[in-house]
Formats: structure tokens, sequence, C-alpha cells
């Protein structure tokens, strides 16, 4: 892990502020320099806060036939104009977008149902992903952006009652919430993060920013943001950690 927490100094650049911070025993501290610290992190949703819709995708493949990430190649086709994409902008309904979804699907040589991946959207909800934003809302900015759509309760598209309830309240911790289906535009579009800075009043290279896409952090990059890709949710909190200077889990 120590390697994998020191890439950001590698990437800037910084060698002396990195063999500062890492002891004898290669082990890496936290940052006690505020030169680089960030005034806001801007957090994805599904991926990030909550568990990666991919494994739920992966569940119903496997159920239904299907080739594993049959449904996650899908969506990376023509990308800007797909069915995904229009759902995401609310440029289609929930019933177009599964006929629409279900043609793409038939046209790549398979068969499957649009309602049952709509179900499978909405992850479960990663505590130590929740401690790690109450953390930051503490001595940040913290926003949210997120590519949604007009289903299920609320901008993160839950399920059931208590689920609502539950990422409702996640949801009370961001200052502000941008959501695709409301602006109608979507991310990677470069408008999306330029609007959650100017919702906060910072500029992007102030902020940091986590997703589980590289698609879509790459503009963020481009813009000036410092950026994690999160996989595994305690690798991307250590790299947090690392970028913002303070502890983000509790002891």
């Amino acid at each position: 892990m120590a390697n994998h927490l020191t890439v950001a100094y590698w990437r800037a650049g910084d060698r002396s502020r990195l063999r500062q911070e890492q002891g004898k025993d290669g082990r890496t501290v936290k940052n006690t320099s505020h030169a680089n610290t960030p005034r806001a992190v801007l957090w994805d949703f599904g991926g990030v806060i909550l568990s990666s819709p991919f494994e739920a995708f992966r569940l119903y493949e496997r159920e239904a036939g299907l080739p594993e990430d049959f449904i996650r190649t899908l969506n990376a086709r023509n990308p800007d104009i797909n069915a995904w994409a229009k759902m995401e902008r609310s440029e289609v309904s929930l019933a177009e977008f599964v006929t629409l979804f279900e043609t793409e699907a038939l046209a790549a040589g398979h068969k499957l149902d649009g309602w049952r991946v709509l179900k499978s959207i909405s992850g479960d909800i990663r505590p130590q992903m929740v401690e790690a934003l109450r953390r930051c809302k503490a001595r940040f900015r913290v926003a949210c952006i997120t590519n949604n759509m007009k289903a299920g309760d609320g901008p993160g598209m839950a399920r059931s009652p208590d689920k609502a309830a539950a990422v409702a309240e996640v949801m009370s911790l961001f200052e502000h919430v941008v959501e695709s289906s409301r602006l109608g535009f979507r991310k990677p579009d470069p408008r999306i993060y330029r609007h959650a800075c100017d919702l906060l009043g910072v500029a992007p290279e102030q902020c940091v920013y986590l997703d589980d896409l590289g698609i879509n952090l790459k503009p963020a990059r481009a813009l000036g943001m410092r950026t994690i890709k999160v996989g595994d949710p305690d690798m991307a909190i250590a790299e947090l950690e690392a970028m913002v200077g303070i502890s983000l889990r509790e002891v």
C-alpha cells in the first residue's frame, strides 16, 4: 500500500517532499504541508460512495447467460449517443431507454432485459466512504457529481424506501449534488465539472475528484483537478488522505 500512496507525489515530481514524508522503513505518513492542500473534494456517487453497479451487472450477466462485462461494453459503444447517454441526459423516458437498450443489445448479438438492468444500478452504501466524506466536509467544500437518471427514489436512484432514506442521509452531507439528469449534460462533458466548481466558488486546480471510471477522470485532470480512480475503496481513501493531509478513517 505504501507504493500506492506515493503515486500522487511521483506524478507531481515532488521527490524531495516524498523523501521527507517516507520514513526509513518505507512507510508513507500523512502530508503535513499545506502548500498544495485542496479547497474542495468532489465525489462521484455510484462506484464511489455506493458499490459499483458493474458488480450487479456481472451477477445479472451470469444469470442471463451473457458474456462477462457485456453490459459495460455495450455502454461504451457510441458513448455520447447511445441509450444510456440519452437516459442520463433525460432525453428519453425509462420505457424508451429499455426499448433502445434492448435493441442495441440485439445488434451486438445478445438479448437482455432492460428493466432488469435498471434494477441493478443502485449499489450498496460503503460506510468507510461515508466516514471519509464526513471528515472531508468538516475541513473542505464538498459536492457530488453524478450521472444519473429519473429512476428510483432521489439522486441515488434507490429501489426501496429504506434504501432511499439511507441514501438521502448521505446526500445531505454534500453542499451541492450535480445531477446529469437535471442539467441535460453528463460526465465526461467538461461543463459538468466546471458547473460543480462554480457552485462551490472554487477553481478546478483547488479540487480533488474521485470517480470509478477513467473516462470521467480524464477531463477533470485536463481542467487541473487532482484525481483518484476508485477501485478498492480503502486504497482510494488512503490516496485521498495523502492529498488532503488529514485522517479520514476511524481509528
